[in-house]
């Protein structure tokens, strides 16, 4: 019988964790504030900033939402980062990205503080996960370590296999991998004989951004197979890098789209917020 990883359920686990943690914070007078900073009417991201802010509420933390026109200058946007860097009563910074053309969304990662970048994006923070000290962690593969480990799946000494190489999740999930004690490889698309790579995985994490890509060809029996993807099919349906029902007879446990790795994105965002006052 495969076991459905249930992102929506373990993300309730973790935000009602936050939030008991947070009214003892609040308790004892301290405060924690996020900025969300939206450039532009992008559809996606008005709804992922909203959902933030839904979060915010739901566990108390406190959000500032700056809305800026789709004109913003490059030199505005780093002026409000700056200041936001500079205000003690702000714990975290986050501009949503994507960000419009104009704007260079490299220098905007790295104006930001690294002991406010509860996104984890910012070259410090990526060079902490790598050497093992203490930092803020890409949200998205933060949350597929919680969704394994709650579901009761072992990954030290386990055969570990990434497809897909972004900063945002394919080399911060290698690395908290490798600190669980996963053997790991990361494919990616100049990898030669994918089929064969993959399927030698126990573990199975796919982010290409290719609809329904991966097969049961691809997926040894009883692995474990994590899906990062996020499309609409030909009936305009959600689905992700997977083809869950090719898959999903051969896996031990598998994440659905919707409702498996998104929920856990905004989760670990709030446990980051969080994580600005345990320092």
């Amino acid at each position: 019988m495969v076991q459905i990883i249930d992102g929506k359920l373990i993300s309730k686990q973790i935000k009602d964790e936050l939030k008991e943690e947070v009214g003892k914070i609040r308790a004892a007078g301290e405060q924690i504030c996020l900025a969300v900073v939206q450039v532009g009417e992008d559809p996606a991201s008005t709804v992922y900033v909203n959902n933030k802010k839904k979060a915010c509420a739901y566990i108390g933390i406190e959000s500032k939402a700056f809305e800026l026109p789709e004109a913003t200058t490059e030199e505005e946007l780093v002026n409000l980062v700056e200041q936001l860097n500079a205000d003690s009563g702000v714990n975290g910074i986050l501009v949503q990205l994507p960000l419009p053309s104009h704007i260079d969304e490299d220098k905007i990662i790295r104006t930001i503080s690294p002991d406010k970048d509860v996104d984890g994006f910012h070259p410090s923070s990526v060079g902490r996960l790598w050497i093992g000290e203490k930092g803020f962690v890409s949200c998205t593969p933060a949350g597929i370590i919680q969704l394994l480990k709650r579901s009761g799946i072992e990954i030290e000494g386990k055969e570990c296999v990434v497809i897909g190489r972004s900063n945002i999740v394919g080399k911060p999930m290698a690395a908290l991998l490798l600190r669980e004690n996963g053997t790991v490889t990361v494919a990616h698309s100049r990898t030669k004989d994918l089929k064969k790579v993959a399927k030698r995985a126990d573990i199975l994490i796919v982010a290409i951004g290719k609809k329904q890509f991966i097969d049961s060809e691809y997926v040894k029996e009883g692995a474990v197979v994590i899906d990062v993807g996020m499309h609409r099919d030909e009936n305009r349906k959600l689905c992700g890098d997977v083809n869950y029902m090719d898959v999903a007879d051969k896996v031990s446990a598998i994440t659905p789209v919707p409702g498996g790795v998104g929920p856990m994105t905004i989760a670990m965002l709030m446990n980051n917020c969080v994580e600005t006052v345990r320092k």
